[in-house]
């Protein structure tokens, strides 16, 4: 059945009436949002015995519910995913995303930034450094050897592939630090802190890299200087919000409980084909992970910081998660990475942060 978005009706007057529920926008919203959440929390349930943070779940169940898995089934998706559905859809995701961040914010503690000072600092230019140089190398033989990845231009090309190579997700790790116990402990606030300062990083660097992809391969770019306006721009609003926000939102809670929030994350993938994209994603994985740990641990050396502690610093800074699926999402909207180099890296993304729990915890 074919539908028109501007004609969408909000509710039913129910399936007692004759009508199908499930073509009006919110009863299928509830439905998908109830989907989506079963999903990741049985995924999480099967997973907890590996100690996996939960965005691991939230990735699988994305792959599942999408195109690569139950979303071949073109009855199920026109039925469940129907594609007037996506924008109110991914406007839902949207208000989620901004409350994660929200959450991000609540979890950054400034004190540990600042005790660990200038040898985080390194870490994380390190650790974001060579991984960059490694992904931006590597593109060169991607835009060539990926269908399709040759009409993007080469400066927007290596922004991306270096971005999303040299993140490290703040949000993950933290949970994954607490998990583990080792938030209290100097290896665990050295490798918050780098994390953190990594994160700044990467949104200066993704701000760029929206500039220099505009509206597309096919569409107008806009001036590099984009990045530089949204840079002074966050940091008018980052004083706004310490200035006046601040202090209201202290007396705020100063007259409140603290009480328990939920985030609620979204995952999408697209199928990868044959075994040359297989090969691909094997490259990409060991060269993002041995960019990342290599960098990170040679640093820590330098800093004079133990040999273990500086190997799990280099694993753990290897997470990814949340924001590197930002990065991915906005690369594929801008038409930078088409489908199969979309799912080739985020199935990196989901591999490295399986591998740093088991990895931390082996060290």
């Amino acid at each position: 059945m074919q539908h028109n978005i501007t004609t969408i009706r909000t509710s039913s007057d129910g399936a007692w009436q004759g009508e199908n529920p499930l073509n009006y926008a919110f009863p299928l919203l509830v439905i998908q949002t109830t989907l989506v959440l079963f999903t990741s929390r049985f995924l999480a349930f099967l997973l907890k015995p590996l100690r996996q943070p939960k965005v691991v779940a939230e990735i699988v169940g994305g792959i599942l519910l999408g195109p690569s898995a139950l979303g071949r089934n073109k009855d199920f998706l026109n039925l469940v995913f129907p594609s007037w559905s996506t924008p109110i859809l991914e406007s839902v995701a949207s208000i989620g995303l901004l409350f994660f961040l929200f959450l991000v914010g609540l979890e950054l503690d400034l004190s540990t930034i600042s005790q660990s000072g200038r040898k985080a600092f390194s870490i994380a230019i390190a650790g974001m450094s060579l991984p960059f140089i490694f992904g931006a190398g590597l593109s060169f033989f991607l835009r060539k050897a990926v269908n399709g990845e040759d009409k993007v231009g080469y400066g927007q090309y290596i922004l991306f592939l270096g971005v999303s190579f040299s993140i490290t997700a703040f949000p993950v790790l933290a949970r994954i630090l607490a998990e583990l116990k080792l938030l209290t402990i100097h290896v665990g606030q050295t490798a918050v802190a780098a994390a953190a300062f990594n994160d700044v990083a990467a949104w200066i660097l993704l701000a760029l890299a929206v500039a220099l992809a505009g509206n597309g391969s096919a569409g107008t770019h806009k001036s590099p200087l984009i990045s530089l306006w949204v840079l002074i721009s966050g940091v008018a609003f980052v004083a706004f919000m310490l200035i006046l926000v601040r202090p209201m939102m202290s007396w705020v809670a100063r007259q409140c409980s603290p009480e328990q929030d939920y985030v609620i994350d979204e995952a999408y993938v697209a199928k990868i084909q044959g075994v040359e994209a297989w090969g691909l994603l094997a490259l990409i994985i060991s060269t993002a992970c041995a960019g990342k740990i290599l960098g990170t641990f040679v640093v820590a050396m330098l800093c004079m910081i133990p040999v273990r502690e500086s190997l799990a610093l280099g694993v753990l800074m290897n997470t990814k998660g949340l924001v590197e699926l930002i990065v991915l999402n906005i690369g594929r909207e801008k038409k930078v990475l088409n489908d199969e180099m979309f799912a080739i890296l985020v199935l990196m993304a989901l591999f490295t942060t399986f591998l740093t729990t088991p990895a931390a915890m082996a060290i």
